[in-house]
């Protein structure tokens, strides 16, 4: 080893880059085509994933392939690679009677709705007596995102998280 060599790793030595099974945590802000804020982890503990587990939209998932520890960046992530297209045939009229038991009916109230693919989350978006319209898009449908990333960690996946497909540990999930 030449004397020189020992300088080409940092101390604390190699950095992985975030590919397939890398646990990653980071930190994020996440903003709407007009720059609002919807959501940040910069307060919290950073979010916690295995990459290439879609555990993350996938805009957000491939952008982030490459990177290492330290790296920051700014991504918009179209709809379409985010939470979809807004798609119209997921809003409905149901009757009013499919909400039995509900005595205060309110706009933004949200229901768990069973559908022939299996549950379905919905919002309601208006009613009357007799009919309730509901909304099965996630609430980012059809929304351009844009997110600051500041990756704090990237390290390989333990047998049992890439078994159970989400990060165990002090940094995730736990059973």
């Amino acid at each position: 080893m030449c004397p020189s060599s020992k300088n080409l790793f940092p101390s604390k030595g190699i950095l992985m880059n975030i590919s397939e099974n890398a646990v990653v945590l980071f930190h994020y802000i996440l903003t709407d085509e007009n720059g609002v804020q919807l959501d940040s982890s910069t307060d919290t503990a950073p979010l916690a994933y295995v990459h290439g587990h879609k555990n993350i939209i996938p805009g957000l998932e491939k952008a982030m392939e490459g990177k290492t520890e330290g790296d920051t960046m700014k991504v918009t992530v179209p709809a379409a690679d985010a939470y979809g297209e807004y798609q119209d045939h997921l809003v409905q009229e149901v009757p009013r009677k499919a909400f039995q038991g509900v005595e205060d009916m309110q706009t933004g109230m949200r229901f768990e709705a069973q559908t022939e693919s299996g549950k379905v989350s919905v919002v309601v978006r208006d009613f009357t007596e007799e009919t309730v319209t509901v909304d099965g898009n996630h609430p980012l449908a059809g929304k351009d995102l844009t997110f600051d990333v500041n990756i704090q960690t990237v390290r390989e996946a333990t047998e049992e998280e890439l078994a159970h497909g989400h990060v165990h540990g002090p940094e995730g999930h736990q059973h």
